[in-house]
């Protein structure tokens, strides 16, 4: 086979079913959880974390996937599943992250629920756009971003990046965002 590129590796084509209903996929061959005690850090109310956490430690999010490899021209997918709560008056969020490979974009079609993707630049540039069944959020290379679940029922969202972007968590848990989102009034603010 010629025709296959230097480092990229040759695999058979699949496919995967998904839940719309559940949000989940059905079929995945990989699950990550975070739950209330790994998003130590992330929250502004500290203590109302722990009183979570000692309350039985709740699931915040979840990822399904079916991974291919991390090599350049294939294509990551995944179905993120952030549930509903609060946090003091902080509303369920991921961890955040940039990509290692900074020069790769995301794409998110959310598939169920209300909230907003939160973005940042390391120079402080912050943006944040709305996420509503249907509507699709492109996070452009260099942007750091975090789902933040604002409705209801959990925020469901089908994503699509390079495979060979990685993800860098640690950057987010020094610099953290700039922007929360609270819940004031009974509605969400972003502060």
């Amino acid at each position: 086979m010629d025709y296959i590129a230097e480092g990229t590796s040759f695999i058979r084509p699949f496919s995967a079913g998904i839940d719309l209903v559940d949000g989940e996929m059905t079929d995945f061959t990989r699950k990550t959880e975070r739950r209330a005690s790994s998003m130590r850090g992330h929250y502004a109310d500290a203590a109302a974390l722990e009183r979570l956490v000692a309350d039985g430690d709740p699931l915040h999010y979840e990822v399904f996937e079916k991974p291919v490899p991390e090599e350049y021209g294939h294509l990551m997918y995944c179905v993120s599943k952030l549930l509903s709560g609060l946090v003091g008056d902080e509303y369920f969020m991921t961890k955040g992250h940039y990509h290692s490979v900074l020069r790769t974009g995301e794409i998110y079609l959310c598939l169920r629920g209300d909230g907003f993707m939160l973005m940042k630049t390391k120079d402080g540039k912050f943006a944040a756009e709305p996420m509503k069944r249907g509507g699709m959020v492109y996070v452009p290379p260099y942007w750091a971003h975090r789902s933040v679940n604002t409705g209801s029922e959990p925020l469901v969202s089908f994503c699509v990046y390079n495979a060979e972007a990685g993800h860098n968590y640690g950057d987010i848990e020094t610099e953290g965002f700039a922007r929360r989102v609270l819940r004031s009034g009974g509605v969400p603010v972003i502060r």
